[in-house]
């Protein structure tokens, strides 16, 4: 299985139901496309396989089958995009995967210094979910329609039919120039967090016009937790390269999932590059930061006394880890 595809099940494993990993090649799930089983919760009858050197859903409860490229496009349109380039970019076409060339064109981006939205805080669903984590709601957005409003800003989704409220989580450069932006569910939805980048070369980081560069930037999960964490810059949907922003001193705080096999192989990845890492003290249940502090714990204070790089790292991780 190529590492494209890899890194997109990845990418949509947390959207799937009873998501997991049978064997090298072979993932098992509850299938998006039937909902399968009514009576049975825990039946998992979807599965994605590779079959040569091709990637393939199939669903034993529907029968619905189809290539990996053309699953990702029906769970999410906004991801298929971003891997439909990745693969173009890899040199993958062929009869199960068929994307157009894409139309270069060299024009300089316009960008926006605001969102005209009002504040979250002046929708009650929002604010009381937001209030109810310690957020502040005065520092995100909210639509009521989320799509038709994303696409007075970028033609993004084809069809609204299925539109919903979202919180709108604004994504700034260093310069305070606006380049992309998440939306957060409100209730139950099949993705979470959709996100929108205005320029698709900006990083799909939050926080960046609010660093200080002189003093140590933590690199976290989400924009939520963020707020909670001095000089912090939040990763949106994907990993990313800090040595491309030329940080002399950048520390990594990722979830506290011991037992999350992708959560662990990242936590090792930045240790054997040498980079700075948090690694959480034994006996925390809590998996991330806003869950910590509504726990009432002192946030600053565990990553100051629990980073780490080299060998201590390791020893640490090796403590940590549960699989």
């Amino acid at each position: 299985m190529d590492l494209v595809d890899s890194k997109y099940i990845g990418l949509v494993s947390s959207r799937l139901q009873k998501f997991k990993r049978v064997k090298n090649n072979l993932y098992n799930f509850r299938c998006p496309i039937c909902g399968d089983s009514q009576k049975n919760k825990n039946k998992t009858r979807g599965y994605l396989y590779q079959v040569k050197n091709n990637t393939n859903f199939k669903c034993h409860n529907c029968g619905a089958s189809m290539s990996f490229n053309n699953f990702v496009k029906k769970i999410d349109p906004v991801l298929h995009k971003q891997y439909t380039l990745e693969k173009f970019k890899e040199g993958h076409t062929g009869r199960n995967f068929v994307v157009e060339s894409p139309k270069l064109e060299f024009t300089k981006p316009v960008f926006k210094k605001s969102i005209n939205l009002p504040k979250a805080s002046s929708d009650s669903r929002a604010k009381e979910y937001l209030v109810n984590r310690k957020i502040d709601p005065d520092k995100f957005y909210f639509a009521d329609k989320f799509m038709e409003w994303t696409n007075t800003q970028k033609q993004t989704f084809d069809t609204i039919l299925r539109d919903e409220s979202r919180i709108v989580i604004p994504m700034y450069d260093e310069t305070k120039n606006l380049i992309g932006f998440q939306g957060r569910s409100l209730g139950k939805s099949f993705t979470k967090y959709i996100t929108v980048m205005l320029n698709d070369d900006s990083p799909k980081i939050y926080g960046l016009e609010k660093i200080n560069r002189k003093q140590s930037i933590y690199i976290v999960e989400g924009p939520f937790d963020s707020t909670f964490v001095e000089n912090s810059v939040a990763m949106c949907g994907s990993d990313i390269d800090v040595r491309s922003f030329d940080w002399s001193d950048y520390i990594w705080v990722l979830d506290n999932e011991p037992r999350n096999r992708e959560i662990v192989n990242r936590v090792s990845g930045v240790i054997n590059r040498g980079d700075r890492v948090v690694i959480w003290p034994n006996g925390l249940m809590e998996k991330d930061i806003n869950d910590m502090i509504l726990a009432g714990h002192d946030v600053m204070s565990m990553l100051e006394l629990n980073t780490y790089s080299g060998l201590e790292a390791k020893i640490k991780f090796n403590n940590w880890k549960k699989i």
